[in-house]
């Protein structure tokens, strides 16, 4: 046996509560193992610890395991009585059987001799230590929009004319909160119910994440007021809205960081912020010489001291007010890696007194494991769940059975209750664009359909159901070409990806977390998964793939006569 590729240890995502009933347990193996038996108990069924007893525990044996590319993961979900568990594990391989538990290995001789392995524990199921993330996100599809580019209501002298085609990022083009309240109708029949606004507050940039006034709607977008009816016209539709929180740095405008640019250690904001060199240069640079911390080393985006109480209190004062005054039923915090644990915790507790269902989300682009404790975020942006999806588009070597490997591993490092609102993304404001990186209308449509078939809540980035192009920032962030949504190439894009987002939100299988890869032939691009009842086809090979009949196509391309063609989709049940 492959002692070195057996792994548990007693916290999420190998052992957790996922809600105050069920207790999930995952033992990682080597995939040569053939069985594995849970023994499980409660710690005090055979006595108090510590004295003569000799526990036994009830002995469950584990279903087939997923397969990921070098492991097994064995899952067993267990209803402890009394919310508080004792358990090891019992392994058979070649016909040799091991314990293992929190000391490692032992054979079933020393077993029987000594009662070893020493178990693994979870104390109590504690309803308050149970991540719970808002339920309404399970069911949400998200639209995000950056504001600049997506919608200009009216015509005002000296902004740059609407245009298709590539920007940059100092071009100005007028999209505003009341070209978004315009559109809401367009955002509602298209069947997004989630609102993502990428910064609209007042800075001095077109993206907005240089901060200067974060109690001020940014006068090129419109007024705190326009702002409050947005959220209000949105819930109406039945959008919910997220904002985004930039709180790791902020803007070279932002008054506390003038002042101490001003005065220096003298002022009453000096430890707002990370600076280590007094006093500062005039001329501009990055700050790779040290003299303060800043984000990506841009000067003009100092570090907030995320640590300090008087910023701690600055911003989530904010946050409530975004909450309790404009009703905002998410929160987007920006480089949220960086911005302190403490702050977090303590952000989570004020918000979520206010109103008990805010989505706090995080800008997280790698593991975030750290911060999905229950504690401060509720999910975070997977980037890597895009990465699995567009690996295999990208690379024609890669096989189904390998996308199954990765998609697995990047929905399965969180509890299965943070999987399901994880915001999966293919395309945002910091990326390349889906149609452009797809290359072809099938691969277009085959990512589309991952993105809203597979567990987590799903997000489009504005102009992606028309097939909206763009390479890296600043291409990606392109003008929405509102003229143009009526040529039959863009109605029949917007007619199928309705039909996905109503598929989405309409089949309750796809807003859980049950997913089971149906192994192809070893080295084909047959893509093909079940979600509970629904069934889910692609081919992403080079030949037609007969596919069994007698289920309903709830959508399809390149379906036909039972077979379904190089680059087609098929969702059925």
């Amino acid at each position: 046996m492959n002692f070195a590729a057996v792994f548990h240890r007693a916290q999420a995502p190998y052992s957790y509560a996922r809600n105050k009933d069920e207790l999930v347990i995952r033992l990682q193996t080597d995939p040569e193992v053939e069985k594995v038996f849970l023994h499980w108990g409660d710690p005090f069924e055979a006595g108090i610890l510590g004295g003569a007893e000799r526990w036994h525990g009830e002995r469950v044996e584990l279903p087939q395991p997923l397969r990921l590319r070098h492991v097994c993961w064995w899952t067993a979900v267990i209803r402890p009585p009394y919310k508080r568990c004792r358990y090891h594990f019992e392994l058979h391989q070649n016909g040799e059987t091991w314990f293992f538990g929190e000391d490692g290995f032992c054979t079933p001789e020393e077993q029987q001799k000594d009662g070893a392995p020493a178990a693994f524990y979870q104390p109590w199921m504690n309803p308050s230590d149970i991540p719970s993330p808002p339920q309404w996100v399970r069911g949400t599809v998200w639209y995000q929009i950056f504001p600049d580019r997506f919608r200009r209501a009216g015509l005002e002298p000296g902004e740059t004319p609407w245009r298709t085609g590539p920007v940059t990022n100092g071009e100005r083009f007028g999209g505003n909160l009341a070209g978004i309240r315009e559109k809401l109708g367009y955002l509602r029949d298209l069947g997004v119910n989630g609102l993502y606004l990428t910064p609209i507050f007042a800075a001095g940039s077109v993206h907005k994440y240089d901060t200067e006034n974060y109690e001020r709607v940014d006068p090129a977008f419109g007024t705190n007021e326009e702002f409050a009816a947005l959220v209000q016209e949105a819930h109406d539709a039945g959008i919910r809205v997220m904002v985004d929180a930039v709180f790791n740095h902020c803007g070279a405008l932002f008054a506390p960081w003038r002042d101490v640019v001003e005065k220096g250690p003298s002022s009453p904001y000096w430890d707002w912020f990370l600076v280590n060199r007094w006093p500062l240069p005039e001329e501009r640079r990055d700050t790779r010489d040290g003299r303060y911390y800043s984000f990506a080393f841009s000067d003009q985006m100092p570090k907030l001291n995320t640590n300090h109480p008087e910023v701690i209190e600055y911003f989530c004062g904010l946050c409530e007010r975004w909450v309790r005054e404009y009703g905002v039923d998410g929160i987007r915090f920006d480089v949220g890696n960086e911005v302190s644990h403490h702050f977090l915790r303590e952000m989570r507790r004020r918000v979520l007194a206010v109103r008990s269902d805010v989505y706090l989300l995080g800008e997280i682009w790698h593991d975030a494991s750290p911060w999905l404790e229950g504690d401060e975020y509720d999910a975070v942006m997977n980037y890597p769940f895009r990465q699995a999806v567009a690996g295999f588009f990208s690379h024609p070597q890669r096989t189904a059975r390998e996308l199954g490997w990765s998609l697995y591993e990047c929905l399965g490092r969180y509890r299965s209750q943070t999987t399901e609102v994880l915001f999966n993304l293919l395309d945002s404001h910091d990326t390349d664009r889906l149609f452009t990186r797809a290359g072809s209308e099938d691969s277009f449509f085959q990512q589309l359909t991952l993105l809203l078939t597979l567990p987590g809540s799903p997000s489009l980035f504005y102009g992606t159901e028309i097939g909206l192009p763009g390479g890296h920032d600043p291409d990606c962030r392109r003008c929405m070409p509102w003229d143009e949504l009526e040529t039959p190439e863009h109605k029949e894009r917007i007619r199928q990806v309705k039909c996905l987002i109503d598929l989405r939100r309409t089949l309750p299988d796809l807003k859980g977390g049950e997913l089971d890869f149906i192994q192809t032939e070893p080295d084909s691009r047959f893509v093909w998964y079940r979600r509970g009842e629904v069934e889910v086809l692609l081919n992403a090979g080079d030949t037609d793939w007969k596919i069994a009949q007698g289920r309903e196509a709830l959508f399809s391309r390149g379906l036909h006569d039972g077979f379904l063609a190089p680059g087609g989709v098929c969702v059925r049940r």
